[in-house]
């Protein structure tokens, strides 16, 4: 009787099996034979380093002074003095182009200047009115008498009322005459010669004290 081999056991049917399985390996081990990496050693050379403790050299520090610059000069200041150049200057002057050193010059005396005098204000109203010397009573006998009555006026026939204003300085002088209104016919300058002609008021005070007052005063020209 002749022995059988078993199936199981018979490798000549794996034979392909083991063929492929070598050949996965030998591509393996060529596959990372070619990829492997190889690392070059090398020698770690420890250098031991010392340190040499050289004591620095101290330069000493010399301090310099150094002299502070001189103050500046002072400022020299130019005063500027106006000088008034209102001054007259007399153009008559003699001038003797033949002086000599025994001419005798007349001493020189300079002009007095007057001093400017600051004008009063002109009141209309004040506490104590200026009055004719005399009163009101006094006044009309005085233009009475005085006015002559202007001849072109007379022929003319005109006659009516000349307001004439002026001012009573403290003094009681009569200044600043002048016609308000007038009528004509020579009646307005007979009323500033009447005015001009009359002696010195009573003035008018303001605190007691004289002051100027402006003041109107009417003239009657009536033809009889």
């Amino acid at each position: 009787m002749d022995a059988r081999k078993s199936l199981k056991a018979d490798l000549e049917a794996k034979k392909t099996i083991f063929f492929e399985i070598g050949l996965v390996l030998v591509l393996a081990l060529v596959y990372f034979s070619l990829n492997a990496k190889s690392y070059e050693q090398r020698k770690a050379v420890l250098v031991q380093q010392q340190a040499q403790n050289t004591p620095e050299e101290m330069v000493p520090i010399t301090e310099q002074k150094v002299k502070p610059p001189p103050p500046p000069p002072p400022k020299q200041v130019t005063q500027i003095k106006i000088v008034s150049n209102d001054v007259k200057i007399d153009d008559n002057v003699d001038i003797d182009v033949n002086a000599d050193m025994n001419t005798q010059v007349a001493q020189y005396t300079p002009p007095v200047q007057e001093e400017d005098v600051q004008e009063q204000p002109i009141f209309t109203v004040v506490e104590d009115k200026p009055s004719f010397p005399g009163g009101e009573a006094a006044l009309m006998k005085f233009l009475a008498t005085h006015i002559q009555y202007p001849a072109l006026a007379k022929e003319s026939g005109i006659q009516g009322r000349v307001f004439i204003s002026f001012v009573v300085e403290p003094s009681g002088n009569i200044d600043h005459v002048k016609v308000l209104r007038g009528i004509g016919g020579g009646c307005d300058e007979e009323a500033i010669r009447v005015v001009k002609s009359m002696p010195k008021w009573e003035p008018g005070r303001q605190r007691g004290k004289p002051v100027r007052v402006a003041f109107t005063l009417p003239i009657n020209f009536k033809l009889e």
